[in-house]
């Protein structure tokens, strides 16, 4: 039985238009998206093989395997959620998202600070990678990561709540190599409901992460 499957979108291929259009989402999640599924869980029967066997001479290279598709497929869940054809604008507290608003605003001293922090965090990725709000749980604050591949460059313990999937495989047969208009594009789908719900679960959790005085 694997141990990871691929999630089913929580819209249709067309759902994001005009942002994204439905070829990139169906390609995107059906065959990216399931790659990475499928990376993860055929790295971990070679493990299963190397340990049955005693046979570490590829340990390096399985476990960077694990990580890169792992992450993949997480970062990948989170996305497919953190985007609605309904979303877009600031987070409100008329909208119900307030200590979400109130995080970002005492995290980067405006939303609009946060936003261009984030915007080119994900536009200027090396070659590929992606933007990340996360909740770090050591200060309780928020922060923005450039995530190189899915698992480079980043704060252990730190819970991503925003992604922002700036791969060519992400835009290219919309957008061509137009990398920030893409990520510009993204503000108008972003479902501040689905952030906020991960920021109040990422505080709860906050306290399993033990640390050394």
């Amino acid at each position: 039985m694997a141990t990871y499957t691929l999630p089913e979108l929580p819209y249709d291929y067309a759902a994001l238009e005009p942002v994204i259009n439905p070829q990139i989402v169906e390609l995107h999640h059906d065959k990216h998206h399931a790659a990475y599924v499928k990376g993860a869980n055929d790295t971990l029967e070679q493990l299963e093989e190397a340990r049955d066997k005693e046979a570490w001479g590829a340990i390096n290279g399985l476990q960077k395997n694990l990580a890169f598709h792992l992450s993949g497929h997480i970062l990948h869940s989170i996305y497919w959620h953190n985007m609605t054809g309904d979303g877009g604008g600031e987070p409100l507290a008329a909208d119900g998202v307030g200590d979400l608003a109130d995080a970002i605003t005492e995290s980067f001293g405006s939303y609009a600070g946060f936003k261009s922090q984030l915007t080119k965090a994900a536009a200027t990725t090396q070659g590929s990678g992606w933007g990340v709000l996360a909740y770090e749980p050591v200060s309780g604050r928020l922060i923005v990561e450039q995530v190189y591949d899915h698992q480079g460059n980043v704060g252990q313990g730190s819970v991503p709540i925003l992604v922002f999937d700036a791969w060519e495989h992400a835009f290219y047969l919309q957008y061509k190599n137009q990398k920030v208009d893409f990520i510009e594009a993204m503000w108008r789908v972003v479902n501040w409901q689905d952030v906020a719900k991960r920021y109040a679960a990422a505080k709860e959790r906050a306290d399993v992460l033990l640390l050394a005085h």
